[in-house]
């Protein structure tokens, strides 16, 4: 008789730690069938108190998060991952990450037998390349956990045709098959327009005036200064509008510097780590989202989660044309692809939309459409399930050597 068990995912990043990977594990542990995922992840800030919330069983080692990545926390989680694996008879495991989180699971795999899948994100994948080039030692790791995993997970077909350039510097074009894409997209239902906004707009001081929107780490592959500079070029002639930044990180003082320098200080407010349960109406207080990301050196848009989000909430989206963001946008349909590093394409842009209240709303209304109906995580979470089970195992484990 076939044994069925649950799939196991190894994550590395878990709510509440923030960043889209973060997001994506915790949308899997709210959405998977009741009993049929079982997460392991570190200990970060208050997560336990915060794990009821989930449907899937949470089992965090008694390690921070951090730590996972040094060698004693990788032995402690491989250790863990087996234990579950075996416990439950897990039929497939996936990993939030190539690493760390692909470490345990080929450890899972020789000694327990159970298959696994690694989801990648596009960044890591340039990340990974360029590491390779430059060192045997991690080609070699590299190639044997690539080599060993049954399925590699990307966000979108930007990240897949990367997926299969790796491979092919790594010598294993004949693991092409094994690469799928799984877009990602964002929730509906809690992301939605017509929300009311008044409480928000006072308590971040939005009040006033007519928002430009981006919601990202406050990195420079982000585009965060490209959408200063359009917002200074555009001043004269909006003297209302103004610019709202969701996000921290390590360019915020260069940012504001920035913001200065072009006399536009006063109009851009960086509201930092905004809740979760504010985001929704956040979305709802602003015009028009803006996500300028351009490719650097180990850094891409594989999919933009935030480009989803705006688009649930039916704002139109102006978007660069880099990574995997054209598939997550359709230019002029739920929204405008523009060059994240031509100031005047993206002005021009936003001008358009500021002036043709139709044309937005009609671009916003496709994109909250498109949400609906495929780019939503029921359906990212329903895909990876059927992966796993695909790939997995479905008769009783060997025992473990």
């Amino acid at each position: 008789m076939k044994v069925t068990g649950p799939q196991l995912l190894l994550s590395y990043d878990f709510p509440p730690m923030g960043g889209g990977i973060a997001r994506w594990m915790g949308e899997l542990a709210k959405r998977y069938p009741s009993g049929r995922l079982i997460v392991s992840t570190g200990q970060f800030g208050e997560g336990g108190l915060r794990d009821q919330h989930f449907v899937s069983c949470i089992d965090r080692l008694p390690v921070r998060s951090s730590r996972l990545r040094s060698l004693p926390g990788i032995v402690r989680w491989s250790r863990r991952a087996g234990a579950l694996a075996k416990r439950h008879r897990a039929e497939f495991v996936w990993c939030g990450n190539l690493k760390p989180a692909a470490y345990p699971a080929k450890w899972v795999k020789s000694r327990v037998g159970v298959p696994y899948g690694i989801l990648l994100h596009g960044g890591d994948l340039l990340t990974l390349r360029h590491q390779v080039s430059r060192s045997y030692a991690k080609r070699r790791v590299a190639r044997s956990l690539l080599d060993s995993a049954a399925l590699l997970v990307c966000n979108s077909g930007y990240t897949a045709a990367l997926c299969r350039s790796v491979l092919g510097d790594l010598g294993l074009t004949a693991h092409h098959d094994r690469v799928r894409t799984v877009p990602l997209g964002a929730d509906p239902e809690v992301f939605r327009p017509g929300l009311g906004t008044g409480e928000v707009r006072r308590r971040y001081g939005l009040e006033g005036r007519r928002w430009l929107l981006s919601v990202a780490r406050l990195t420079r592959h982000k585009g965060i200064d490209m959408g200063i500079q359009v917002l200074a070029q555009l001043a004269p002639e909006y003297p209302d509008l103004g610019y709202a930044v969701v996000g921290t990180g390590d360019d915020l003082s260069e940012l504001e510097s920035l913001g200065r320098v072009l006399g536009i200080a006063d109009r851009i407010k960086f509201l930092g780590q905004v809740p979760e349960a504010d985001l929704p109406e956040v979305y709802n207080s602003a015009e028009i989202y803006l996500g300028l990301s351009r490719i650097m050196p180990e850094r891409v848009e594989g999919f933009g989660i935030s480009l989803a989000e705006a688009s649930a909430c039916g704002l139109p989206v102006i978007a660069g044309t880099s990574g995997g963001i054209p598939e997550t946008v359709e230019d002029e349909v739920s929204g405008l692809l523009v060059s994240p590093e031509q100031v005047n394409q993206v002005s021009a842009a936003v001008r358009s939309l500021l002036n043709d209240r139709l044309l937005a709303s009609k671009l916003g209304a496709k994109g909250r459409e498109r949400v609906e109906r495929y780019y939503n995580w029921d359906r990212v979470a329903a895909e990876l399930a059927r992966l796993g089970h695909k790939h997995g195992v479905h008769a009783p484990l060997p025992q473990p050597v």
